[in-house]
């Protein structure tokens, strides 16, 4: 919460509707040959055995507002973290003799990697007082009015490999809610190299979580990649195995890049890779049914305890 000297006072609400996964650290342990005990961030340059422990990872917000002005006139500028757009949406609350500029409530995008002046305050009446409430929401992608042509995917996987699925569309549990509900889970081993079904560019990344479990506190702990496509629908693909994530925030990948291995981290009951396509519908987080190619050229929907084929070379 903000407070703003007289003439006026500001109470700031946060509304986080989507979030970036957290920043998170390794550290390394290992006993040398004189039972001494050793601790880095970085693995012995030895073929000494080690114990990775898994570090307290804080918060990594995906869009931070900055106060700026002065206290009669504050403005708002709003930063996008990530590499790919975010849409913003601003409230006013319990407003008294508040002019905005713009008006509220107004929705905005932020490009990724940017910083933007959004919101100008003052009194309506300069010789009084003032005092609002602010609150801003955000969404991952660009908002979308209409459906993608685009529904064809090729299987996140190399040629010669085949796995089931074990749940498919609007299966089980964890693929009910809107954000999930056309996941893929595609299980596999650990380390299976896994291939972008769709070329674009890597809007966020996390590689540094280490074990899974279904418990809650795995619930946003799980190593992903996220890849932006032209059309403005994100792929996910998540349960990653930790530091192998082979490209960088802001890259553009090619369709059958190797961008990282397949694990069992965060929520999970074993190896395996969830994979769905997403958009954001106007401040809500949605999935999207897709196909999966064949190696033949036809195309399937995928669905549980089907076999899947890789079909993009290595």
């Amino acid at each position: 919460m903000l407070g703003v000297s007289k003439p006026g006072a500001l109470s700031l609400v946060l509304c986080l509707i989507a979030a970036i996964p957290a920043i998170a650290g390794d550290m390394y342990k290992w006993q040398d040959e004189d039972g001494i005990w050793h601790f880095s961030s970085v693995p012995p340059q030895t073929e000494t055995s080690f114990d990775t422990v898994e570090m307290p990872a804080d918060p990594k917000p995906m869009v931070e507002m900055r106060k700026l002005g002065i206290e009669r006139e504050p403005e708002y500028s709003f930063i996008n973290n990530i590499w790919g757009p975010v849409q913003v949406q601003l409230e006013l609350h319990d407003a008294d003799n508040v002019t905005t500029e713009p008006a509220l409530p107004a929705s905005f995008v932020l490009e990724g990697q940017s910083e933007q002046r959004l919101l100008k305050v003052r009194a309506t009446d300069p010789r009084l007082g003032f005092s609002y409430r602010l609150s801003y929401q955000q969404m991952i992608g660009p908002p979308l009015s209409s459906l993608p042509a685009e529904v064809d995917y090729y299987p996140p996987f190399p040629l010669g490999l085949q796995f089931p699925i074990s749940q498919g569309f609007d299966n089980d549990a964890t693929h009910k809610e809107p954000p999930n509900q056309y996941a893929v889970d595609i299980v596999m081993p650990v380390g299976t190299p896994i291939l972008a079904a769709r070329s674009g560019r890597v809007m966020d990344m996390e590689d540094d979580f280490h074990g899974g479990a279904q418990i809650e506190r795995y619930l946003t702990r799980s190593n992903q990649v996220h890849i932006l496509h032209d059309d403005g629908t994100m792929a996910v693909y998540a349960h990653l195995q930790a530091n192998s994530v082979r490209v960088r925030q802001g890259a553009v990948v090619k369709r059958g890049q190797w961008i990282a291995n397949s694990g069992n981290t965060g929520y999970s009951s074993g190896p395996h890779l969830h994979f769905v396509i997403q958009l954001n519908a106007g401040m809500a987080l949605e999935s999207l049914p897709f196909r999966f190619v064949t190696p033949t050229g036809s195309t399937i929907t995928p669905a549980k305890r089907m076999m899947i084929e890789g079909v993009l070379p290595k």
